[in-house]
């Protein structure tokens, strides 16, 4: 096909300029203008449409006219290069005409694609020239040449675009204000004096970011970015609100208690002298005066409240020194308390400042945390994913639009392309003349975009990509088609390695490859080595055999042509290299590359294959996102060398005592980007803190405030793309490939072959009578259906179907809702007399189903008005007596007889009696009274369980109640499951989840009563904190909330599996790299580790003499064997410990060699690359996979799924409560006094004055500090009086001007509460001392009033609309919530019996600890946000003799010894984690999805009830009388007061008089007319919309039934009509009278002239 000529393409001309300048003269001469935009697929740096042709010698790097008619008359002409590439400047305005020859030539290099690459590779050589820490001595020299570079770039652009800022002009755009000024501060730095220097050291370093403009695609992303961070600027202010109001919370709450401290106080018996130092005020100062607890550097924090830590006999709790962390962490100024506050948000390091605070103010404040690190952490993570996630989702809306714009222009195009040369020419001619015309700018929005193109040709030459002669090679070669009995062994090979049972067995020996990988430890046996190694070799030979016999079969052409083959070649050879090089000194360094093998798995795993799939797909198409993440990390990392690397080394002192420098500093460029790395890891505190010790504040805070908020939103925005492509993830729609569907296949005729044998074994069962084997069947059908409900079966119909298959029985159906229930619908259960609408079946289906009985099939029988004897329900079906009565007339043989010991007819006495007793039983268990007791005895028996704590031996009273409580407990619980067993019966009992929870519950109840009876069974006294599982079967937001949980998170079983061998495979390279490395010897006295000059090797430390007692000791957590590894990559995973193990990782040496500081440092990769491969992407296919499960949940639910139904019925009124304007207006009162009061608090200026009062007032707070002066004191003293007093005025005026209404307005009454709340804290003082009463109390009261600035319709909207999702999304937080709390319940009291007795040391201390249960529920708090748990882990783990002491006395208890379990502690926490962090994700996507639901329905034109409510109150405004009509005049006010979408800004009327609106008598329009046509305005004039707005209007005929009817008698258009035709009348009528009247005073002068004249 011929290329069309680029005709299209004219030349820029002088002629060209003159036609420019006089089109645009001629438009502004012109009034109305034309609405034109710019041309996407014509944008500077995009490619030249395929459409204009291939470029001619004379248009490449050329002055051409604009192609754009946007830019036709902007005096803008376009370059083209080779590339395609388009480049837009100004004609005018410039430095040199755009026809001079210097210009020109300066054009030219910039257009040139080599320049672009040259400036490329300038900048990448500065990036790699400023990373480097000693520099070399040419270094100067290039410093110089690059700069010279850089002033020709700037010269050569200043000449082709011209000196004036604009667009297309040099100064245009800011990245080149960016070069401007950084090469004229490198300039300055060159000619200036030596201190000049730091004051621009930062500026040079801003050149890296020259890599973005230079980059189209990271060009892209930064302006999403951008755009993102504008939507966030409503999230940001809310976040920085919080904040502010919780620091200032803080700073009443605990401003100068972290100075409490421990003092030694002297004791009678010491000497006059020590006690006279008390006195000095240096004695108060000196550091061993403080108590400190062993090992810690600070020292011990005490508290005066009784529930804080208490200081050890002889100390003293008394305020003095300095704040711990060097004076960092505290709260005695609004500063340092929003860095806290700030900290705790982020949770960074939590559970140091907990722990702190608990000890210097007690743990009731335990509350504060948990709504600052929990609840409001939760939902401000929330607020700014879901924010993110709706600029994805435009972007990606944006993209999609974009693509089906051009899809069929493309196609057109290409039809055009496709007619020839003839064709071609004539299509280029008719564009050129199309050029010349105005109808040009409709041709050129319809270009085609050169992607769609070059695609498809790059496709095409991909095909095609080989050369004849390779073609020729490949065929001849490695087409191996030699004779005929090679043929045949190929034939023969095919079918032995194709065979099913082959890959069966390949799959086989992968599995067990991965268990021979998983057996290497640290200590191995010399037998152990051997087995591994033998088995190295045969599963080598065993995939070398499988490659070499693929081959033969598919020969190499065609074996190489499948990826997976490609990755079992490589694996293949990897290994017979290893063993070739086994014996080469480092060769050992491919050993972790054996983990390969664990993916040849994914060929047998389809859910593999597609997850890699997606994340490949994934990665590429954000490549360049991720580029832009590592660029603004070396940039961070550049920066912070720069600026903080020199502080390190010169107060270096400052950090560490023995002024070595710490592993985390800024030196060098390695180290800093490590502190990059961390700080967007989310750890940032303690680095920030060594920066504050070498740097100060002021230079490090705006570094690290820089790197954690631009860093996290793009690892946000990177995030939700990931989980975006992941969400669409569907395990059913995953395709399978050959290898596993032979898989498949094998196992098919293994469970064929293995059915078969057991037929002829058991043939002797084949005599049985068919009807007992049908009903057997049945039974067993039904029973399968009961047992599969809780894992929610995907396809119950074709369950069915295999299980009638294989029992030979009849079809039997069974509703969805049944399938989905916990407890089986009566058709397939023991039938009872009990009404369905009343029993704890859940979604119970009342149609008609058929159920199988012994002799043959019956139908139910329908009763109209029937219900059961024992049911307050009247119900259509009462299938249960029916069947009651079928099973005692036809009793059958063997399966009739689980009613009754005896068969009795239905009329004898005792057969009435049972039916009457279990008809008893059911009235019993389903009245409402009896399951409240229940209910009320669950929780009292769950909560007996927190008073058995290890003081419970001295409280003997209480020891026995709870014994006899638990007595009755169980009493009480067999009591119910003994009527439930004769109201339901066995089956039905047994078949429903929830009641076979309580069955387990009361077989625990009886073995801890056996436990307390016998000795030996005292261990069964411990499971008694399973009691607390019953709560969830009594209690119907806790079963909602787990089956939501059940069937979100079953079906990503498979992809967590995905991510354990994942975390399997680092595990293995964990082994390989680290085992046997993480001993050290301890010196005993210090406590420290021996430097390597004094110890080398395990053999040197055995050696000495004074370490006897101190062995060669291994790290807690290690890398031994994959289960300790598998621990160790928890720790990482969840940023808890994982600085202690890399830096054991980055200190190892080898086996039985003492560590040395930081000598294998390159080791941080191996956790670097865990973050990214093994915690970041598994964490977004999980996440992704989730929300698709919640979406597909929510829409079969149509509603949130972790709500009852109750629940949902009060979601209305739930929204309700979030406008302020749904309370009834207060009347204004009839007295003028009070009406100009009325007026006055009414007036939105009132309001006004009153928030600035409030945030006047906490400004007050943040200038106060601890420590501050009598006289600052006393003036917020008078401050606080005279806020009380504003307020109080306030409460007067509006109880003047509202009276009694004042009280029925909830935020009147919150006002009120605080006015006297207030002046009784100004007061109490005066009369009980400020001892009693702090003075922060009056300021905290009157803060409460900022809550204001939240109030729905007084504070800013961007509030309300932030705050709407989780108040819509609150019940089912709360529901969730309920659940957390039972989850930390139980694992409280198992931590109770279990760890009570721990030694305390690391995470175990007085305030967090397991011996009392709130203490338990403090450490359980820390676990659910991540934080700490590493430390109570290390706790536990102490269970040797030099760890602990076994033969401990603990006081008060017959228990002995301090150690731990590390098995049930490993168990503990690792399962807590897990299950407390998927019930934290799902609040995360209730809140989320709540958020995207809600901007949803607004970019959605529909209205809702909520914008008709506040339609008709904003009516009742403008109609107090109730008319149901307004003035037309009135009309535009009223759009212009109105709440979008229905919102009309002003000017409006031209748009009202469009509406065509009908005008009764007196131009007056009816309420209905308006909201119809403000409606239609907003919801556009489909079919569907016109129903809609039918039913609409249907609906308020009916809710106004007493309407006025009229008769419209014109419109609004036509009374416009007639307005404007009568001003057209009335200028024409007065333009002839002006006309009349100079007529007739010209003829008056005339005639007065002619007299004067004949007088004359």
């Amino acid at each position: 096909m011929a290329s069309p000529e680029p005709m299209s393409l004219v030349p820029f001309t002088k002629e060209s300029l003159e036609l420019m300048e006089q089109r645009i003269a001629k438009k502004h001469n012109e009034e109305q203008q034309e609405d034109l935009k710019p041309n996407n697929d014509l944008e500077v740096g995009k490619k030249l449409p395929f459409i204009y042709g291939n470029l001619l010698q004379g248009t490449v790097s050329e002055p051409l006219e604009d192609v754009d008619p946007y830019y036709q008359n902007k005096n803008t002409f376009i370059v083209i290069n080779k590339k395609r590439t388009i480049f837009r400047f100004n004609a005018i305005w410039c430095t040199l005409s755009p026809f001079n020859s210097i210009r020109k030539t300066t054009i030219k290099i910039l257009v040139h694609p080599f320049f672009r690459l040259f400036i490329l590779m300038t900048v990448l050589t500065d990036c790699i020239y400023m990373s480097m820490t000693n520099l070399p001595k040419w270094g100067l020299a290039l410093q110089n040449t690059l700069l010279g570079i850089y002033t020709l770039e700037i010269l050569v652009k200043l000449t082709a675009r011209g000196i004036w800022v604009g667009p297309f002009y040099f100064f245009g755009d800011p990245w080149n204000w960016l070069d401007f000024t950084v090469t004229l501060f490198e300039h300055v730095i060159s000619y200036s004096p030596v201190y000049f220097v730091s004051t621009f050291r930062i500026a040079r370093n801003l050149r890296i970011l020259k890599i973005v403009p230079l980059n189209q695609g990271l060009k892209t992303y930064l302006g999403i970015l951008l755009r993102c961070l504008k939507k966030l600027t409503g999230v940001i202010i809310l976040t920085l609100f919080f904040l502010s109001v919780f620091s200032l919370i803080g700073m009443g709450l605990f401003m100068g208690n972290l100075k409490h401290k421990c003092l030694r106080w002297p004791q009678e018996n010491e000497t006059e002298t020590l006690f006279n130092r008390t006195r000095n005020p240096h004695y108060l100062r000196e550091i061993e005066n403080f108590y400190h607890l062993e090992g810690e550097r600070y020292a011990l924090l005490c508290g005066n409240r009784t529930d804080a830590g208490q200081c050890p006999e002889g100390y003293v709790c008394v305020k003095a020194g300095t704040n711990p962390d060097d004076g960092y962490t505290n709260f005695d100024n609004f500063g340092w308390a929003l860095l806290a506050l700030f900290r705790l948000m982020t949770q960074d390091y939590p559970e140091a400042l907990y722990h702190q605070i608990l000890y210097a103010s007690g743990k009731v404040y335990m509350m504060f945390f948990v709504v600052i690190s929990f609840w409001f952490a939760f939902y401000m993570a929330s607020l700014f994913l879901g924010k993110v996630a709706m600029s994805y989702e435009e972007e990606k809306q944006t993209a999609v639009e974009k693509a089906k714009k051009t899809e069929p222009e493309n196609d057109h195009t290409l039809n055009e392309l496709q007619e020839g040369n003839e064709d071609t020419e004539t299509h280029t001619t008719q564009i050129e003349m199309m050029k010349r015309s105005p109808a040009f700018m409709i041709t050129s929005s319809n270009t085609l975009d050169d992607a769609t193109i070059r695609y498809g040709e790059e496709h095409k030459k991909s095909q095609k990509r080989c050369p004849l002669y390779w073609c020729r090679f490949a065929k001849t070669f490695l087409t191996w088609n030699c004779c005929p009995c090679w043929l045949k062994l190929k034939e023969f090979v095919r079918v032995i390695i194709m065979h099913p049972f082959t890959d069966l067995f390949l799959a086989i020996c992968i599995i067990l490859n991965i268990y021979f990988l998983t057996l290497e430890c640290y200590p191995m046996n010399e037998e152990t080595i051997s087995a591994l190694s033998i088995g190295n070799l045969v599963f080598i030979g065993i995939f070398t055999g499988e490659m070499i016999f693929k081959i033969i079969a598919m020969h190499p052409y065609g074996y190489f042509q499948a990826g997976w083959n490609i990755f079992d070649s490589l694996i293949v050879f990897h290994g017979l290299a290893e063993l070739f090089l086994v014996n080469i000194h480092g060769m050992a360094l491919f050993r972790p590359f054996r983990v390969l093998r664990i993916f040849k798995l994914g060929k047998y795993w389809p859910t593999f294959k597609i997850l890699m799939l997606t994340l490949s797909n994934s990665l590429v198409a954000l490549r360049n996102l991720i580029l832009l993440l590592f660029t603004f990390m070396f940039f961070s990392a550049v920066v912070g060398m720069r600026l903080f690397g020199l502080n390190y080394k010169e107060c270096v002192c400052s950090v560490d005592k023995d002024c070595q420098l710490p592993r985390w500093h800024m030196m060098d460029f390695f180290h800093s980007f490590l502190n990059v790395f961390r700080i967007l890891c989310g750890e940032w505190i303690e680095t920030l803190w060594d920066c504050f010790n070498v740097a100060g504040q002021f230079s490090c805070i705006p570094f690290y405030m820089m790197v954690i908020l631009i860093g996290n939103l793009m690892i946000f925005y990177l995030f939700l793309a990931l989980v975006s492509s992941f969400s669409s993830y569907n395990s059913a729609t995953t395709e399978e490939n050959d290898e596993a569907k032979n898989l498949q296949h094998a196992i098919a005729r293994i469970k064929k072959a293995a059915n078969y044998v057991l037929s002829k074994i058991l043939c002797k069962n084949q005599n049985v009578p068919k009807e007992k084997m049908d009903n057997v069947n049945d039974t067993y059908v039904k029973e399968n259906i009961s047992d599969h409900t809780l894992s929610e079966l995907s396809n119950t119909q074709d369950f069915l179907k295999d299980k009638e298959k294989s029992s030979g029985t009849e079809k039997l159906t069974m509703t969805e809702n049944e399938s989905r229930s916990l407890i089986p619908s009566p058709s397939v259960s023991e039938t009872v007399p009990i009404a369905s609408g009343e029993s704890d079946i859940e979604n119970l289906d009342n149609k008609e189903t058929h159920s199988k009985s012994g002799y043959g099939s019956s139908k139910e029988k329908v009763k109209p008005s029937s219900s059961s004897e024992c049911s307050t329900v009247d119900i259509a079906i009462s299938e249960e007596e029916e069947m009651i009565y079928e099973h005692e007339k036809h009793p059958k043989n063997g399966y009739g007889r689980r009613s009754s010991q005896g068969q009795i007819s239905s009329e004898s006495k005792r057969g009435k009696m049972w039916q009457n007793i279990r008809k008893t039983c059911c009235k019993i268990v389903e009245n409402s009274f009896f399951k409240f007791f229940i209910g009320l005895v669950t929780l009292l028996s769950t909560g007996a369980l927190a008073f058995e704590d290890i003081y419970i031996d001295q409280r003997k009273t209480i020891k026995i109640l709870l014994e006899y409580a638990d007595m009755i407990f169980t009493y009480v619980f067999i009591l119910e499951m003994l009527l439930k067993w004769m109201a339901y019966g066995f089956k039905a009992y047994f078949t429903n989840g929830w009641y076979r929870l309580d069955f387990m519950v009361v077989i625990v109840f009886c073995l801890s009563l056996m436990g307390k009876s016998r000795e030996e069974l005292k261990p069964l006294i411990s499971i008694k904190f399973l009691r607390a599982l019953r709560v969830l079967s009594q209690f119907e937001r806790m079963k909602v909330v787990v089956r939501a949980l059940i069937k979100t998170t079953f079906p990503t079983l498979n992809v967590f599996l995905v991510c354990l061998v994942i975390w399997l495979a680092f595990s293995i390279v964990g082994v390989h790299l680290f085992a046997g490395k993480f001993y050290e010897c301890i010196d005993p006295t210090s406590g420290g580790r021996f430097p390597i000059y004094e110890v080398r090797n395990k053999s040197q430390c055995e050696s000495l003499v004074f370490n006897e007692s101190m062995p060669w000791e291994n790290a807690k957590l290690n890398f031994d064997n994959v289960g300790n590894g598998f621990l160790s990559l928890l720790q990482v995973a969840t940023f808890n410990g994982w600085i202690t193990i890399m830096n054991s990782a980055i200190d190892s040496i080898g086996v039985n060699m003492q560590p040395n500081f930081e000598d294998n440092i390159y080791m941080y990769y191996y956790f670097i690359g865990f973050i990214i491969f093994g915690l970041f992407l598994p964490l977004t296919m999980l996440t992704g996979v989730m929300i698709a499960n919640f979406q597909k949940l929510k829409t079969k639910g149509g509603s949130n799924i972790f709500i009852t139904v109750k629940q949902k019925k009060q979601y209305r009124a739930l929204k309700k409560l979030m406008y302020g304007d749904s309370q009834k207006p207060v009347p204004r009162p009839g007295n003028k006094f009070q009406g100009f009061i009325f007026d006055l608090v009414t007036n939105q200026i009132f309001n006004i004055i009153i928030m600035a009062l409030i945030c006047f007032q906490a400004i007050a707070i943040m200038i106060q500090s601890d420590e501050q002066s009598p006289k600052m004191d006393a003036a917020l003293y008078w401050i606080n009086s005279v806020f009380v007093m504003l307020y109080t005025g306030e409460c007067l005026l509006k109880l003047i001007s509202f009276r009694c209404n004042y009280f029925t307005i909830g935020w009147n009454i919150f006002d009120f509460m605080v006015v006297i709340f207030s002046i009784t804290g100004l007061l109490l003082p005066l009369m009980v001392g400020y001892y009693l009463v702090p003075p922060s109390l009056v300021q905290l009261i009157l803060l409460s009033r900022i809550i204001h600035i939240l109030r729905p319709g007084k504070g800013p909207k961007v509030f309300h609309d932030l705050l709407l999702p989780l108040m819509l999304s609150l019940p089912a937080l709360l529901n969730i919530s309920l659940l957390i709390f039972l989850v930390m319940f139980i694992y409280a009291i198992f931590g109770m019996y279990n760890f009570a007795y721990v030694k305390k040391e690391a995470g175990i201390n007085d305030v967090s600890n397991f011996e009392t249960f709130g203490s338990s529920m403090l450490c359980l708090f820390q676990v659910t946000i991540f934080a700490g748990w590493d430390g109570m882990l290390n706790a536990v783990f102490n269970s040797k003799w030099s760890d602990c002491d076994p033969d401990k006395i603990n006081p008060g208890t017959q228990v002995r010894g301090d150690c731990g379990n590390p098995f049930v502690g490993i168990i503990y926490f690792v399962s807590y984690i897990l299950i407390s962090w998927l019930i934290i994700v799902n609040m995360y996507i209730v809140v989320v999805m709540e958020l995207l639901n809600i901007a949803s329905k607004k970019k959605i034109k529909a209205l809702s009830e909520d914008d008709f409510r506040k339609f008709f109150q904003v009516w009742q405004r403008f109609d107090p009388d109730k008319t149901q009509y307004i003035d037309s005049s009135k009309l535009s006010d009223f759009a212009a007061a109105l709440d979008p979408p229905l919102f009309m800004a002003k000017p409006n009327k031209g748009q009202l008089v469009a509406m065509d609106l009908p005008m009764a008598v007196g131009d007056r329009i009816h309420c209905f007319d308006i909201l119809l046509a403000f409606s239609k305005r907003v919801m556009g004039t489909d079919m569907k919309i016109e129903k809609v707005l039918s039913e609409m209007e249907s609906g308020f005929i009916l809710a106004n039934p007493f309407k006025i009817t009229y008769e419209p008698i014109t419109t609004t258009l036509k009374r416009k009509q007639e307005a404007v035709s009568a001003t057209i009348i009335q200028r024409a009528y007065k333009s002839y009278r002006l006309r009349q009247n100079d007529k007739n005073t010209s003829d008056i002068h005339m005639i007065d002239d002619d007299r004067n004249g004949q007088a004359t």
